[in-house]
C-alpha cells in the first residue's frame, strides 16, 4: 500500500493529468457514507462529469494498480456518484475512470482507463 504522501502526490498528478486535458477539478476525496471518490472532474464540451478512482502502486509484483478496484468498491463509488449527481442536479453524461499510477524518474507513469466500470 502506498504511503499517504505518495497517495497525495498521485492524486495531485491525476488532477494535473485531467486539467492538462481541459477538465476542471470539481471535487477531491468526495465522501458519502463508506465510499470515497478520489477525484471528480468536469468536461465542458460535451458536458460530462468523470468520477475517478486513483490507484498508486510502487510494487507491481502482485498486479497492476487498476486491478485493485474491486466490484464492491465500484458499487460504493457508484452510490457516492449518485448522491453527488442528485446534489448537483446534474443532467448530463457521466463516466467512471481508473487512473493507474506507478512512480518513475519523471514523477509517475499514468495509464488512464476511461469508462472503466
Amino acid at each position: 500500500m502506498p504511503s499517504p504522501t505518495l497517495g497525495a502526490a498521485g492524486e495531485q498528478a491525476a488532477a494535473t493529468y485531467y486539467q492538462d486535458r481541459g477538465y476542471a477539478v470539481v471535487a477531491r476525496n468526495y465522501r458519502h457514507g463508506r465510499a470515497e471518490i478520489d477525484l471528480i472532474v468536469e468536461q465542458a464540451q460535451p458536458p460530462r462529469l468523470v468520477f475517478v478512482e486513483v490507484k498508486v502502486r510502487t510494487d507491481l509484483r502482485y498486479g497492476f494498480p487498476e486491478e485493485f478496484v474491486t466490484p464492491a468498491q465500484q458499487q460504493r463509488i457508484r452510490r457516492a456518484a449518485e448522491q453527488f449527481i442528485l446534489h448537483r442536479d446534474w443532467q448530463h453524461d457521466i463516466r467512471f475512470d481508473i487512473l493507474s499510477l506507478t512512480p518513475n524518474s519523471q514523477g509517475f507513469r499514468i495509464d488512464a482507463f476511461e469508462d472503466a466500470f
